[in-house]
């Protein structure tokens, strides 16, 4: 009878009256629902998290200022990697809406197009979000002899004070991310640079001081690919420039397309209907100047970056990482026209000029034709192959999530982990979160594929069936997966399957690299447990989990040797020599919220080509030598406990 009675009660509808409906004032709701405002939290490892679209909004409004001509340089100083402040030297916030400006959504000048015309912020939210994030921040309008200045915590008003100043116009803001939000964040000194870095490129003339370090572009989106390419350009940059477009390409020998676009100077990662406006025009452009040749061997090896200018943009989000729009202006020409008469216009015209280049661009398209033609049957057969494979479901466990639906708001949380052997990918199988996590298991070590022609990844069943998984063939507009994880053991084979990947990549999709898409996974090497009551570290007892044991999972030698100090004496300590080894419940822990990622990245300073014909070319003995050479036998280790004290 009581069984009954339990389950009418859980039938029972749950209880909806006039209690149950709220409302959450603006600064409430964004702390209630920051993914929407700013994405994903994170704690700074990622270029994506959330503490870098704070410092992005509150940039963006000193960008527009400089964009309307007021105010040509930017301070930008971040504390301990924790606190950031923002001073430009523009026109100030207006005075008397200071505070509506920054706490109250949908507030701003930039529904005025008369006050900003082709501005990135348009949606009155950027830096409300900051506020309401913030544990403490700050803002201050310098306007014709006076200051007035706000403090905030996590978004409510707790001073305002206006007096007289001699500082120069403009306006300053203090922001410090709130905690309890983001946890254990920290600001990363390459990811600001490189994101302050861009910012010039798109402003030629506008001087950023990061921490007392200068950054300035003078010859704009040229420099960022002479900052960004890897491999030698095969002719001198063309770069071109109209009223509110800027181009700038090249070609390399490398395999793929490279390509980097922004709108009113955000960086669009995602591209959106001016990249592919670009891409179509270019190819288009240069097949009707020779009269001949198909678009992709025209593309294959291009190094390209495309600015626009648009009146009210539209965004796939609030992050601004693909374009929308597909007109320039609310009653002006579309996107795909403006850019292709540009380009039609602009490049014909500098091949008929510069035949030197146009031969040499002609030579790069002979020789991409020549290798997809001999290749030709080999790609057919392994398309077959490709498509079989993925029907009997052999290698790739999907998830329901990917990275190419558009529509999809959680397609930034889609991931594919590459693994080897049977053991760990059924672990990982086990654990993951089957609408965002695929796994793809590799079988026995990958090819070495460097000094290889891309006829390889074909004829390789590994390679082809990895390239179908990922859907890379024609490119990144179709990637499935937002990251691609390499997890493999944390052993010398392991880092050795580790690094053939990675080769693979390099080799023949290296802006899949270049775009941050390709991260290592790092699983704990040792867990150290010890029970309760021989644990007199009250710390210790507080973080653990309700139990006998206590446990801690260690990723370093550094922490195993804390762990033992704070867990007491005769601990019982775990090595992990496999994924294989650890359960799929533990396991779910290192794929989950708490994921720790190392992303793999490449620029023009890691000279890649050097590095990958030392460690993976022929150069057998000469590498057998350095590793004699340098080889170091390790002394007796000191007790754990007195070497981390």
């Amino acid at each position: 009878m009581n069984e009954d009675n339990n389950i009418i009660e859980q039938n029972q509808p749950v209880e909806y009256t006039d209690d149950n409906i709220r409302h959450l004032s603006d600064m409430e709701h964004v702390r209630t629902r920051p993914g929407m405002y700013i994405g994903r939290l994170g704690d700074g490892s990622l270029p994506e998290d959330g503490i870098y679209v704070l410092l992005k909004e509150v940039i963006d409004n000193s960008i527009d200022e400089f964009k309307m001509k007021a105010g040509d340089r930017i301070e930008i100083n971040i504390d301990d990697n924790l606190r950031v402040s923002v001073r430009d030297y523009g026109r100030g916030i207006p005075q008397g809406k200071l505070i509506e400006a920054v706490s109250v959504l949908n507030t701003g000048g930039k529904y005025d197009s008369k006050a900003f015309k082709k501005s990135v912020g348009l949606n009155g939210v950027g830096v409300k979000a900051v506020n309401a994030l913030s544990a403490h921040f700050e803002v201050a309008s310098y306007r014709e002899g006076k200051v007035r200045k706000a403090v905030f915590e996590r978004g409510i008003l707790q001073s305002d004070v206006t007096e007289n100043s001699q500082d120069e116009n403009g306006t300053y803001i203090y922001f410090e991310p709130d905690n309890t939000l983001f946890k254990d964040y920290l600001f990363h000194d390459d990811i600001v640079e490189n994101m302050l870095r861009n910012y010039t490129y798109l402003n030629t003339g506008l001087a950023i001081m990061y921490n007392n370090r200068r950054i300035l572009s003078r010859h704009g989106l040229e420099d960022l690919l002479k900052d960004r390419m890897t491999n030698d350009p095969l002719y001198p940059i063309i770069h071109l420039k109209g009223d509110d477009i800027e181009v700038a390409f090249t070609h390399a020998n490398q395999y793929g397309e490279e390509y980097y676009s922004f709108v009113n100077g955000q960086h669009t990662t995602q591209g959106g209907t001016h990249q592919s406006a670009f891409k179509e025009h270019i190819a288009k452009t240069i097949k009707e100047f020779f009269g001949k040749y198909e678009y992709g061997d025209i593309r294959t090896g291009i190094v390209a970056a495309i600015a626009i200018n648009v009146e009210e943009p539209v965004f796939e989000s609030q992050t601004k990482i693909k374009l929308g729009s597909t007109q320039m202006a609310p009653d002006g020409d579309t996107i795909n026209k403006y850019v292709g008469d540009f380009i039609k216009q602009q490049v014909d015209n500098y091949l008929h000029i510069h035949q030197d280049v146009a031969e040499v661009i002609e030579n790069k398209v002979k020789e991409s034709e020549r290798e997809r033609k001999a290749m030709a049957g080999v790609t057919k057969l392994a398309r077959e192959r490709a498509k079989k494979a993925n029907l009997h479901n052999r290698k790739l466990r999907d998830c329901r999530i990917h990275f190419s639906d558009a529509k999809n708001e959680r397609k930034e949380e889609s991931c594919i982990f590459i693994t080897e052997g049977d053991s760990a990918s059924g672990s990982i199988t086990k654990s993951r979160d089957v609408n965002t996590q695929a796994v793809f298991s590799l079988r026995g070590k990958p090819l070495n594929s460097f000094g290889l022609t891309k006829k390889v990844v074909y004829e390789n069943e590994e390679f082809n069936l990895l390239q179908a998984a990922l859907d890379i063939e024609e490119g990144l507009d179709t990637l499935r997966y937002n990251k691609v994880i390499v997890a493999t053991d944390a052993d010398v084979d392991g880092m050795h399957i580790r690094l053939l990947i990675i080769t693979f990549f390099l080799q023949f999709f290296p802006e899949l690299i270049k775009k941050g898409h390709v991260y290592v996974l790092q699983t704990p090497l040792f867990r150290v447990r010890n029970r309760r009551t021989k644990i007199k570290n009250k710390k210790a007892l507080e973080d653990g989990k309700k139990g006998d044991f206590i446990t801690r999972y260690c990723y370093s030698e550094d922490e195993r040797l804390k762990a033992i100090h704070d867990l007491g004496p005769d601990p019982e300590i775990t090595r992990f020599k496999g994924l294989g080894e650890i359960s799929p419940e533990e396991f779910a822990g290192f794929i989950g919220p708490d994921i720790r990622l190392e992303q793999v990245t490449l620029n023009k300073n890691d000279q890649v080509q050097k590095l990958l014909e030392y460690y993976m070319g022929k150069n057998t003995m000469e590498r057998q030598n350095f590793i004699i050479d340098n080889l170091v036998i390790e002394e007796d280790r000191p007790e754990e406990e007195e070497a981390y004290d």
